[in-house]
């Protein structure tokens, strides 16, 4: 005795899907699943909604666009005050410069000029000239005049250990008279950078 044929997928464990079902709309879930809801974005488009909250409430965007005023990256553009030097002695004009490189290159030159003896002058002509009107001239002043007088000092004892030993030690006063040059070129140079020179071996006489 035969067997009345079964409509499709009747009894049989794994039912295929039949190829002539019309397929369900999207966004809809097939069976008994409870439906999804499609995905949506802002309005207007896709994409994701900026961060930070904008739009504002109110939906205008603040003054100046986005970001608004100040609200950039923490340490970028902020905290550093506008036409403000570096160092310990910066010019607050060209004139402060001028005098702060007539104290330094002007001590060296007078290094040349008198034998090692002399470069105290132009240090001393500029704190008596700008340096009662200006700290920074002052300061670079005072610490050339210092040094040049420091090593003029030594100078003198060189010349008179020269003599004392009849010329044995004439290359002393030559040693003495390099090092107020040398230095005073670095203190020049120094305070072309607006950088407040401390020379080394040093006696303070004024301050």
């Amino acid at each position: 005795m035969t067997e009345p044929p079964r409509p499709p997928g009747a009894g049989d464990p794994n039912p295929q899907p039949d190829p002539t079902a019309p397929s369900a709309p999207y966004g809809s879930s097939p069976t008994d699943e409870p439906p999804t809801a499609p995905l949506s974005g802002p309005p207007g488009g896709g994409g994701y909604p900026p961060p930070g909250g904008y739009p504002p409430p109110g939906g205008q965007p603040p003054a100046g666009g986005y970001p608004p005023p100040g609200g950039g990256a923490p340490g970028y553009g902020a905290g550093y005050p506008a036409g403000a030097g570096y160092g310990p002695a910066a010019y607050a004009n060209n004139d402060e410069k001028t005098w702060a490189l007539v104290a330094h290159f002007g001590g060296a030159a007078g290094v040349i000029i008198g034998g090692g003896l002399l470069g105290w002058v132009a240090p001393l002509v500029a704190l008596m000239t700008r340096g009662q009107q200006s700290p920074t001239v002052r300061a670079h002043a005072v610490a050339a005049l210092n040094f040049q007088i420091t090593w003029a000092v030594a100078g003198v004892l060189a010349w008179v250990l020269t003599l004392v030993t009849c010329g044995i030690l004439f290359f002393v006063p030559m040693l003495v008279w390099l090092v107020p040059l040398i230095f005073g070129i670095i203190g020049g140079v120094k305070a072309n950078d607006g950088v407040l020179y401390r020379y080394p071996m040093s006696y303070s006489f004024t301050k």
